[in-house]
């Protein structure tokens, strides 16, 4: 994949300002997003812990969004690398509410199958699966099949520590759901239903 480069974006730019991926993107936020209010500070990216794991800075994330290039929006690594710090937020002068955006595009990128890596979006597929399931996350069940499936040679330097935590209580063998989850079913349902009609 090219380099994406300020170059490129203003090329992006130039061609024609296509903001329907923006508006879709800052529609689909829980909130709101603010997006439309970036001022291109910088701020963001000098304020993020994973910045320098990023193939593009939120900044630059966002002027691909108003150029409307979204196959490489969606490819990029950026959402993925973000922490949910939100020191980011706290510090945009616009109070863009970029980690809630970064989930967005993790959403969206996982329902078009556009990540370039699988263990991240895998691994936000199973825990939203157990917290459907049990109410709650199961750590013994999401860290058994995340190992499994993306890091087996890695499972026997796992277990002392899942020993420890497992005789020290801090980790159950089996899960345990919820009391109330049919309540928790229909929250998750009500909110698919509103999803699809907005």
């Amino acid at each position: 994949m090219p380099q994406m480069t300020d170059e490129r974006v203003r090329a992006g730019f130039a061609r024609q300002e296509d903001l329907s991926l923006l508006h879709e993107v800052s529609m689909k936020t829980a909130g709101v997003s603010r997006l439309e209010m970036c001022i291109q500070c910088g701020t963001c990216g000098g304020s993020c812990p994973s910045a320098a794991d990023m193939d593009h800075t939120p900044r630059m994330l966002f002027a691909m969004l108003r150029a409307g290039i979204r196959e490489e929006v969606l490819r990029s690594n950026t959402p993925w690398m973000c922490v949910a710090c939100y020191h980011c937020v706290v510090r945009c002068p616009q109070e863009v509410h970029i980690a809630d955006i970064m989930y967005t595009l993790k959403g969206m990128a996982i329902k078009e199958k556009l990540f370039v890596d699988s263990t991240a979006p895998d691994f936000s597929q199973t825990f939203v699966e157990m917290v459907e399931t049990y109410g709650r996350s199961f750590e013994m069940g999401l860290a058994s099949r995340h190992y499994l499936k993306h890091f087996p040679m890695r499972l026997p330097g796992m277990m002392p520590m899942g020993l420890g935590m497992l005789t020290k209580g801090r980790m159950a063998m089996t899960p345990n759901k919820i009391k109330n989850i049919d309540q928790l079913h229909n929250i998750l349902e009500r909110a698919k239903t509103l999803e699809m009609t907005s």
